[in-house]
């Protein structure tokens, strides 16, 4: 049995101008939905990950708190709940998997929530790295529904410099023999053990491997968290579908649509959510300067950068109490104002 439901969101045409049929959302939901339906946070998911990887903020008296809120957790396409490679048929099995934008994931979201469930208000948008791009393009998009947004080390975006971290990772990965004419042919266990070992010197600062930081979180050795961390996280994913993550990632861009028509400013300023931009100081990809640039073109945005040397996984503080309670205070405070 799943703990998640689905939403059957029929025929979709994507940005690319293919027409993706039989669409389906995998989705979670916590807490109840008030009356006036007024307290519905969206918190949306990051790379190659599941609902269930980012539940550190979601319960009675935390800062997404099912006691006041109704949390809403639509998983990305391409993660293996959705619709995704993994579980892709004919004709879009192996190497003809068409690729989701963020505005694809966001427009589909927005019909769960519209036509499905009946909501048009969102107390909150929120998410961490590419949680975080969906939460910018939610207030973009829809400025007149999102309230209020959070983004955790995340952009409205994908920078250069990030698009190239992107490249190195899909090279690696991709270097693997299983992968052939552009699908991997067997699971790539070499390529995913290489692609985790990649990662793991990006998504962390050179602080928090100095001063071997790992040791807090129950590591032996930096061995024992480059496998057990890494490698282990890495392998119980999909190859095709990190693949498919990776595209929709590094095209991430607000603007690049057919109500922004690739205007970056225009699409920042369109936003009149009260906006909380978190970006970690030491974030090697999600960059302090990137949302600082943008927040200055945001009407209602401050931008509260994390002190933490954990670089980008300071947004997913599952075993860094004081990031965690950092991150709380400052979502708690913003659902307390206007």
């Amino acid at each position: 049995m799943s703990d998640y439901s689905i939403f059957n969101a029929g025929n979709i045409v994507l940005q690319s101008g293919i027409t993706f049929r039989d669409a389906k959302l995998a989705y979670k939901t916590f807490g109840q939905l008030n009356a006036s339906k007024s307290n519905v946070i969206l918190c949306m998911t990051p790379f190659g990950a599941h609902h269930t990887d980012i539940l550190w903020q979601v319960g009675p008296g935390k800062a997404l708190d099912t006691d006041k809120y109704f949390v809403i957790i639509p998983n990305l396409f391409g993660n293996g709940l959705s619709s995704s490679p993994s579980n892709a048929t004919d004709p879009f099995s192996g190497n003809r998997w068409p690729n989701f934008t963020i505005a694809d994931n966001v427009s589909v979201q927005h019909k769960l929530l519209t036509e499905e469930l009946g909501i048009d208000s969102l107390a909150l948008a929120t998410g961490w790295s590419m949680g975080g791009l969906q939460a910018y393009e939610w207030a973009a998009a829809y400025p007149a529904m999102v309230k209020r947004l959070a983004v955790i080390c995340g952009a409205a975006k994908c920078s250069p410099h990030n698009q190239v971290f992107i490249e190195g990772v899909r090279a690696t990965l991709t270097a693997d023999a299983a992968y052939q004419n552009g699908t991997f042919v067997q699971r790539p266990e070499r390529g995913l053990r290489a692609m985790a070992r990649n990662y793991a010197a990006m998504a962390m600062s050179q602080t928090f491997y100095r001063e071997e930081v790992w040791r807090q979180a129950g590591f032996s050795s930096l061995e024992d968290f480059l496998i057990m961390s890494w490698e282990a996280n890495f392998l119980k994913r999909d190859a095709n579908n990190l693949v498919a993550h990776m595209w929709t990632w590094q095209y991430a861009n607000i603007s690049v649509n057919d109500r922004y028509q690739g205007d970056f400013h225009a699409a920042l300023g369109a936003i009149t959510a009260n906006a909380l931009i978190m970006p970690s100081v030491t974030d090697l990809y999600f960059q302090v300067e990137d949302n600082r640039l943008e927040v200055q073109q945001m009407s209602r945005a401050r931008l509260v950068p994390i002190e933490s040397v954990w670089g980008h996984r300071a947004g997913l503080p599952s075993a860094n109490i004081h990031d965690a309670a950092f991150i709380s205070a400052a979502i708690t405070e913003l659902l307390a104002q206007d």
